[in-house]
């Protein structure tokens, strides 16, 4: 007897706190009348758990998006010291009678701020048995719409330029950042569960690493290993995948639309798996998946280089955007500043099931905006392409980001394009010499070979010399005259049939910074435009143009890294004739045109 008393006092204490508390009674919904009173638990300040008065007002039938809702008075001296029902306290969970009646979580802004609405036990209890292809009744709310007690994200080690971007991201999901300056670990000791108990503030993460992304809210109800909070929902998408972490209260502000709890997520603790309208279910001791983001960003003029790490949560709609602000802000906090400039960009995204398990891609940017915005393009653009793409889901194991970001203007205008043979034959290798105006800097000669196809008819052979993130006015007014009026078709692609060849489509798009020559399939000998907008005829050979007929392609989509080395590639278009690509270290503006003799 005495050997089993000991085993089982040895289990107890080994056993996480969670694990080991009396589950408490519920209050189902129709034994609540008008003029009970209760009481609620919350944190305001630190892990202190408190508690505040809760008086009935009313059972309100099917006004929420799981069922009925409670109508509640709040009251005492914490509701005192927060001005009301306070954003962050949404979970918390209410009590009458000793016995779990459900979370507060709505209430009115600009109005009376202790009135608010509880959403039952019962409602919520189910988000740990709900199945994927269950969905939910929506009712309208009535007026005044009662709205949910604001979810506050905080966010530590964002400049303010990316945190204004992030709010703007996710203005759609209704969430507001706020700044807060903290640092995270993960070093739990495995006592995590210890400060998960109702009433307990919890963060819900969707980015950690030197930047945070997270909200705060609070615990209702802990079962084992499982967990309920909010009491509404977070982002409301379903089958969720984001982080449960640890929180820690700074204080809670009173405010005159909200008053709202500054805290900010600590240890990861465990996964949130659902994410409903009666609140957000999770389990403690398991994790979400997730993409690793590695930046490193040197800034050329002031010789530093900064190397960012966070670990964002594998969601198709949020990963990306998540990502992409990520490294906008890690471009704000190397250079210091936000403005004009060029970038050089190349990142690696791993994922299995897509061409050599990697996308691999470069570019080159200026904007005289912010830089740091247009250099993330393509990153977001590729993210979005793995994590959305219809054909199959892809796992991305890590993403590498670098880039080189310089004040200096390295952008070069293509002046006249000469061929060194104005007659060929079919197969010839021809010398083109490109002269390039850099911005503020003397001429430059660039100089490619073109193999005319062997299958060339005799005849004249028009090839466009343009820059790679360029569409020349040449190709508009050939698929104009070729019957296509709508200009805006020359942009639109046939849809990828595959995930390899989307991949590969943006793998092997033309960079900013080349210097493309490929055949124009044109009815006419080739046309371009002056700079009064007027057709003029190209002379055979050679030709000089300004770079206003130019269109930049899909606002700069296409690009590259230039590395001091010049680069050629051979590729072939997507009507099968053959173009010709080198790299430069400018981003390439202009187009011009050559005319050729084609000799049988």
């Amino acid at each position: 007897m005495r050997r089993c008393l000991t085993a089982l006092v040895a289990v107890f204490f080994l056993l996480p706190i969670a694990y080991v508390q009396a589950a408490p009674e519920f209050l189902p919904v129709d034994q609540i009348t008008k003029g009970m009173h209760g009481i609620a638990k919350t944190v305001v300040s630190g892990n202190t758990i408190e508690e505040f008065g809760v008086e009935v007002l009313e059972v309100m039938k099917q006004k929420g998006p799981s069922g009925d809702l409670i109508l509640v008075r709040t009251y005492g001296d914490v509701i005192d010291r927060t001005g009301g029902i306070a954003q962050g306290m949404s979970g918390s969970p209410v009590y009458i009678n000793g016995k779990l009646v459900g979370a507060i979580a709505y209430g009115w802004s600009l109005t009376d701020h202790k009135i608010g609405m509880v959403t039952p036990i019962a409602d919520m209890l189910k988000l740990w048995d709900i199945t994927d292809s269950q969905t939910e009744q929506k009712v309208p709310d009535e007026e005044p719409a009662a709205t949910p007690v604001a979810t506050p994200l905080m966010v530590a080690g964002f400049g303010e330029h990316s945190l204004k971007l992030l709010a703007d991201k996710l203005r759609p999901y209704n969430l507001i950042p706020y700044a807060v300056n903290a640092s995270m670990t993960d070093d739990n000791n495995g006592i995590a569960y210890k400060t998960v108990e109702p009433g307990s503030t919890i963060g819900v993460q969707l980015v950690r690493g030197d930047v945070s992304v997270g909200a705060l809210g609070t615990v209702t109800y802990v079962e084992g290993d499982k967990i309920l909070a909010f009491g509404h929902p977070f982002l409301k998408r379903g089958k969720a995948n984001y982080f449960l972490t640890d929180a820690d209260v700074f204080t809670t502000i009173s405010g005159l639309e909200n008053s709202f709890k500054v805290g900010t997520p600590t240890e990861a603790i465990g996964v949130i798996n659902q994410d409903r309208g009666a609140g957000v279910a999770g389990k403690l001791g398991n994790f979400p998946g997730i993409v690793p983001l590695r930046i490193t960003v040197t800034d050329k003029n002031l010789g530093q280089t900064n190397e960012l790490w966070a670990q964002v949560i594998r969601d198709e709609e949020l990963a990306p955007t998540l990502a992409a602000v990520s490294v906008v802000n890690a471009i704000e906090k190397t250079t210091d500043r936000i403005g004009s400039g060029t970038a050089k960009v190349s990142f690696e995204i791993s994922a299995a099931g897509i061409p050599g398990q990697a996308l691999k891609r470069e570019n080159m940017f200026y904007t005289q905006g912010n830089i740091g915005e247009l250099a993330i393009a393509e990153v977001h653009e590729a993210l979005t392409l793995l994590a959305g793409n219809q054909f199959a889901a892809i796992d991305i194991m890590d993403v590498k980001v670098n880039i080189d970001i310089d004040a200096e203007r390295r952008t070069a205008t293509i002046i006249e394009a000469k061929a060194a043979n104005a007659a060929v034959k079919p197969g010839d290798n021809v010398d083109i010499a490109v002269k390039l105006k850099p911005f503020r800097n003397e001429l430059i000669t660039r100089h490619i070979t073109y193999t005319v196809p062997k299958d060339q008819q005799a005849g004249t052979l028009t090839l466009v010399v343009r820059g790679g993130g360029m569409v020349s006015m040449a190709q508009l007014l050939g698929k104009q005259q070729n019957g296509e009026e709508d200009i805006a078709k020359l942009f639109v692609k046939a849809r990828p049939k595959s995930l390899d060849e989307a991949v590969n489509e943006l793998v092997k798009r033309d960079r900013n910074n080349d210097i493309v020559v490929e055949s124009l399939d044109m009815n006419v000998p080739g046309v371009t435009q002056n700079s009064d907008g007027n057709p003029q005829k190209p002379v055979t050979g050679k030709f000089e143009t300004s770079p206003s007929p130019a269109l930049h392609a899909a606002t700069i989509k296409s690009g590259l890294t230039g590395n001091g080395n010049t680069t050629t590639k051979v590729t072939k278009g997507d009507d099968g004739q053959r173009k010709v690509c080198i790299s430069t270290d400018y981003i390439i503006d202009g187009d011009t045109q050559l005319v050729l003799t084609v000799n049988k």
